[in-house]
C-alpha cells in the first residue's frame, strides 16, 4: 500500500514461505525474493514436474519490482536478479538434458499429464522442423515446450556441445530480455504494478501463441492429409 517504507530484497523477500502460491509470480517473489527467481526457473528448464511453473511473468514481474516504484512493498535488486535468473535457467536446462541422455523417455512415458505430453510432441517437432539451433532457442520463449525439449534433446541424441551452445544463447535471450522489459516498463511508468494482472495475463497470452499457432497449423495439415486420403 502506498505510504508503507519500500523493503530491499537482494536475496530474500520477508513474506512468509508458508503462505506463497507457487503459481502467482508475485507470491513467489514476495516470500523467497531472488533465490526463488533462481530456484523456479531452474525446476521449470530442467525438470519435467516444474512445467506449470510461471516463468514469463515471473521473471518480468521481478524485472518491474526492480524499480522501486512498486506498491507492493517488495524491491529486488537487479544484479543479483539477473544473475540469479540466467544461472537457474542455464543449470536447469543442462540438467534437464543429462536426464534425457539418462533416462530417455522412461519419465515422460510414466507421465499422466496430457499437457506434458503435448509439450513433448511440439519440441519434437521443433527439433524436427527447425534444427537444433533455431528450435532450442525458439523453445525458450514457449511455456511447456522449454520444460520438455530439454530432456527431449538428450533422448534424442542432440550433441552435447551444440545443446549447450544454443541453450545458453536462447537462456540467456529469454531471462534478460523478460526481466529487463518489466524493469524498463516499471521505470517509464509509475505504479505500474497496479496493473500487475492484466500485463501477467497479456505475457502469458503472447508466450503461447507460438504454441497455438503450431496447434493450428498441425491441426490444417492433418485435415489437409485426411482430405487428400478420401479424394
Amino acid at each position: 500500500m502506498k505510504g508503507h517504507a519500500t523493503m530491499s530484497a537482494p536475496l530474500f523477500a520477508t513474506a512468509s514461505p508458508l503462505a506463497v502460491n507457487v503459481l502467482d509470480a508475485q507470491s513467489l517473489l514476495g516470500a523467497f525474493g531472488v533465490l526463488g527467481v533462481g530456484v523456479v526457473l531452474f525446476a521449470e528448464t530442467g525438470l519435467l514436474v516444474g512445467f506449470f511453473l510461471p516463468g514469463d511473468s515471473l521473471l518480468f514481474t521481478a524485472g518491474l519490482l526492480c524499480t522501486g516504484s512498486s506498491a507492493t512493498g517488495v524491491h529486488l535488486s537487479l544484479a543479483p536478479l539477473l544473475i540469479m535468473a540466467v544461472a537457474g535457467t542455464l543449470a536447469g536446462s543442462q540438467c534437464g538434458y543429462l536426464i534425457g541422455r539418462k533416462a530417455g523417455g522412461a519419465l515422460l512415458a510414466r507421465s499422466r499429464s496430457a499437457r506434458l505430453h503435448e509439450g513433448a510432441q511440439r519440441a519434437e517437432e521443433l527439433l524436427g522442423r527447425y534444427g537444433f539451433a533455431k528450435a532450442i532457442v525458439l523453445a525458450r520463449f514457449v511455456p511447456i515446450v522449454r520444460t520438455v525439449l530439454n530432456p527431449m534433446a538428450g533422448a534424442l541424441g542432440v550433441p552435447a556441445r551444440s545443446f549447450t551452445l544454443w541453450q545458453v544463447i536462447g537462456g540467456v535471450l529469454w531471462t534478460v530480455g523478460l526481466t529487463l522489459g518489466g524493469y524498463a516498463l516499471g521505470s517509464s511508468i509509475p505504479n505500474v504494478d497496479q496493473y500487475l494482472l492484466p500485463l501477467v495475463a497479456l505475457i502469458v497470452a503472447v508466450s503461447l501463441s507460438p504454441l497455438l499457432v503450431e496447434i493450428l497449423r498441425s491441426r490444417r495439415a492433418a485435415a489437409g492429409r485426411r482430405s487428400g486420403t478420401d479424394a
